[in-house]
Formats: C-alpha cells, sequence, structure tokens
C-alpha cells in the first residue's frame, strides 16, 4: 500500500471568466473532434469548426495554434496534471509507484467530471487520424518527443540525477508513456476484459513494476 501524497492547500476554484475560457476551448475541441470523426482530418477547415460552435475563427485562434494544435495538444492538461500529481508524491515512493499513483490520481479527477470517456474517445480518433495523415502524424510524433522530454527532465530532478549523462529517467518516461498508451488502447478495444480504465493501467504498471525477466 502507498503513502499518500502530502496535503496542498486547496486550489482555488477558477472564475466566471476562466470557466466562459474554458468552456470554450472544449466546445471547440468537441466540435473539431466530431468534425474530424465525420469528415476527416485533411478535409475539415478551422472555419468549421468556429462555426460549430457559433464563433470566429478569430476566437479559434485565441485558443489555438492552428488545426493541427486542436488535434494534438486534446491530451496536454491531463499530461500536464499528471506531472504536477507525479512531482507532489511522497519522496520514499519509487519512480514506478509515484508515476502509477499520479496516474491514478488523475484518472480519479476525470470519472469524478465524467470526463473519462470522453478523453478516451478523442485519444482513438486521434490515433486514427494520425494514420491517416501523414502531416499529423508527424506533428503527433514530435510532440510525443517533446511530453516525454519534460517528463525526461522532471523525473530526473526527482532523483536528483542529470539526464544527459543518465539513461534511467528517459527510459522511465518512455515506459509510462507506453504503459499509458497501451492502456488506452486496451480499454478501447477490449483487451484483456477490463471493466474500467483505472483498472488496465493499474495492470500495466504491475507489468512494468515486476519487470520482465522471467519472460
Amino acid at each position: 500500500m502507498t503513502a499518500p501524497a502530502p496535503e496542498t492547500e486547496p486550489t482555488p476554484p477558477p472564475g466566471r471568466r476562466e470557466r466562459k475560457k474554458q468552456a470554450t476551448r472544449e466546445a471547440l475541441l468537441d466540435a473539431a473532434f466530431r468534425l474530424f470523426s465525420e469528415k476527416g482530418y485533411e478535409a475539415t477547415t478551422v472555419e468549421e469548426i468556429a462555426d460549430a460552435v457559433d464563433v470566429s475563427a478569430r476566437t479559434f485562434f485565441r485558443y489555438f495554434a492552428s488545426k493541427e494544435d486542436v488535434a494534438l495538444t486534446s491530451q496536454e492538461a491531463q499530461f500536464h496534471a499528471m506531472l504536477d500529481a507525479f512531482a507532489s508524491r511522497p519522496p520514499e515512493e519509487s519512480v514506478l509507484t509515484a508515476l502509477r499513483e499520479a496516474g491514478a490520481l488523475l484518472i480519479q479527477a476525470m470519472d469524478a467530471a465524467d470526463a473519462t470517456d470522453e478523453r478516451l474517445t478523442r485519444f482513438d480518433c486521434l490515433m486514427r487520424l494520425t494514420e491517416e495523415s501523414p502531416a499529423l502524424r508527424a506533428g503527433s510524433m514530435e510532440l510525443t518527443r517533446r511530453k516525454n522530454d519534460e517528463m525526461t527532465r522532471v523525473i530526473a530532478a526527482r532523483m536528483g540525477t542529470d539526464p544527459e549523462t543518465d539513461l534511467r529517467p528517459r527510459m522511465f518516461a518512455a515506459m509510462a508513456s507506453t504503459a499509458f498508451m497501451v492502456a488506452a488502447d486496451a480499454y478501447r478495444t477490449g483487451l484483456g476484459g477490463f471493466t474500467s480504465f483505472a483498472e488496465v493501467v493499474d495492470a500495466a504498471f504491475e507489468v512494468l513494476e515486476k519487470g520482465f525477466k522471467d519472460y
């Protein structure tokens, strides 16, 4: 059983203006992925996404730099929330345990907001889109590299080591990223008969923690 994370001061709720901005951003994401699913990535325009939310293209560009940006950054908030949760885990936890528990906290928050299935639906759509669009696939690979680099730095800071000379932080980052992606795909396809996303993520990290020496 893992130790609880240290208590922190509660984050004040966002103000009305911030809530409205977040609602507009989510509406644009919903519209974009609905249109991507219906028409395909290449055939969907920024103007169509904006029209679906009844805002201007100028408003769209206040939230996203491009059509590629709206497709690829849908997971960014969850990624950074997970990194924040990881950084606050008790120092006596192993790196993999801290990553596992941080992921569990994120999934709990998503479940509480009834957002888990929506996030996984977007992830599923993005996986299909990257297979269909070479440009989006290249952008996705670059974003994954940047995210792994960021996770590597956070892990290295926790370990008190230099990622330029120590291979372990990058290995941990790559393993964690793969575990979450495999878990999402397994839950989406029904592999293993898991009944919740939290359950399959837990199983994926259990494999990592036990290692592969017996296989």
